[in-house]
């Protein structure tokens, strides 16, 4: 590309001039787009800001809508050396003293010894029965007191008994072990040889060397008998787990009321709620000294928003006792839209109306938190209302960024047209003052016609 002079007929300074009105002409347009293109990121800024508060809230719903947070009891013992205690919903509150007299156990039987658990020991059917079940185990020539344990412990209808080599002072044993506890789940061993001779029916000469034992415990005095260990049938809702046995020693077992989750779980969600409406209000404040608005004031959303969680908050809830609000468990709205606890009122209410509360925060579908959930859900899930609306701030931008294009391309069209114009004119001031020029010239040298100086 050539040099290219300009302003060199007129003098002027054509390339300032043109960069002024070009500028004059878009810099307006790109403030315009610059605060638009603010505008929008801000906004989406505060979308993703709304986003995050509303799913720490649902976050904190997630407690309150599960059933199995309102287990109501639980258990204090006042010695955990023999056993340990869990209770279900059902449970009763109340003492009870618990003595722990016996434990089950499993049965066990050995075979006779064998000098070599590697040894063949004769070809036949063992038949293994163990609470009226049965399986049976074909033994071949080959098979050895190993090869047996293998073939037991792998058998696919093996009705519970596992099998090990024990290596006594006697020689190498079979030993048989219930997998069950309890008198019900005693083994029996019947062993048919095939062939001359009975080393199969021998060797399962079976010895018992553990006797199958139930588990026996007093409830206040009264005898509850179980062939377990886990006993689940001696206090209604409490599940007994036996770890040792003293009969001469008491444990005492109470079930009480237990408040303190739920109600932690209910300051947790006022409290987040209180932070998603905090941001909710900076959002949408105007500020009168300042004069200066938050980014979303005015914006129908937080209108929705606000108006819906607070008419799923102070709404009636149906439940089997009758209907139950926030506010008579003790939370109550502020005149600024946030929620408070009357601690008192609410444990009071623990105490006395539980189920209720239970069936207020976690009934499916239709329970408080349930409802709170699917409310939230609809906004931040993905491609729910707040992505949606990202979406539409996306769209925005690049209808910016396509405006600024647009707007470079005409501005280039502009700039070219004023240098061709201004070039033109000053071709034309060249020209002229050729022209005066020469015709000065041709004046100063004409006959009789003096210069002043």
């Amino acid at each position: 590309m050539g040099l290219t002079a300009v302003g060199i007929g007129s003098g002027m300074d054509i390339n300032g001039i043109v960069s002024a009105l070009v500028g004059a002409e878009s810099t307006p347009k790109q403030a315009q787009f610059n605060a638009d293109e603010g505008k929008v990121n801000a906004e989406i800024s505060a979308i993703g800001a709304l986003k995050s508060a509303m799913s720490e809230f649902q976050t904190n719903l997630a407690f309150l809508s599960k059933p199995e947070s309102f287990i109501s009891n639980k258990v204090k013992l006042s010695d955990n050396d023999f056993l340990s205690a869990t209770v279900d919903e059902t449970a009763i509150a109340g003492s009870y003293s618990l003595t722990v007299e016996q434990l089950a156990q499993s049965q066990k039987k050995s075979t006779v010894a064998s000098a070599d658990a590697e040894a063949a020991i004769g070809e036949g059917t063992l038949s293994f029965t163990v609470d009226g079940s049965s399986f049976d185990i074909a033994a071949d020539a080959t098979d050895s007191l190993t090869s047996l344990v293998e073939k037991i412990n792998s058998a696919e209808d093996n009705v519970g008994i596992t099998a090990t080599i024990i290596n006594d002072d006697d020689g190498a044993k079979l030993v048989l072990t219930s997998t069950s506890t309890g008198l019900d789940n005693q083994i029996s061993v019947t062993a048919t040889d095939v062939g001359p001779g009975t080393p199969l029916a021998d060797t399962f000469t079976m010895t018992e060397v553990q006797a199958a034992q139930d588990s026996i415990i007093k409830v206040d005095g009264l005898t509850i008998t179980s062939s377990s260990n886990t006993v689940t049938d001696a206090i209604a809702g409490t599940t007994l787990t036996l770890k040792e046995a003293d009969a001469t020693k008491t444990t005492q077992l109470d079930i009480e009321l237990n408040t303190g989750t739920v109600k932690t779980g209910i300051n947790a969600l006022v409290d987040s709620y209180n932070e998603l409406m905090t941001t909710v209000q900076e959002m949408s404040s105007y500020d009168p000294d300042t004069k200066q608005a938050g980014i979303l004031q005015g914006d129908s959303i937080i209108r929705t928003i606000q108006s819906q969680l607070r008419g799923a908050l102070s709404g009636v809830y149906s439940t089997s006792d009758g209907n139950i609000t926030l506010g008579s468990i003790g939370v109550t709205t502020t005149r600024t839209g946030l929620l408070e606890v009357d601690g008192d009122k609410l444990d009071e209410a623990l105490t006395s109306n539980f189920d209720q509360i239970k069936e207020l925060f976690s009934t499916e579908d239709t329970g408080l938190a349930s409802s709170l959930d699917s409310l939230v859900d609809g906004y931040v899930q993905t491609g729910g209302i707040l992505d949606g609306r990202d979406e539409t701030l996306d769209n925005q931008l690049v209808r910016i960024q396509e405006s600024r294009e647009r707007l470079a391309l005409k501005m280039k069209a502009y700039e070219d047209r004023l240098f061709k114009q201004f070039n033109a004119m000053d071709a034309i001031v060249g020209q002229l003052n050729a022209q005066s020029s020469m015709l000065q010239s041709r004046l100063d040298s004409l006959p009789g016609v003096v210069k002043k100086t």
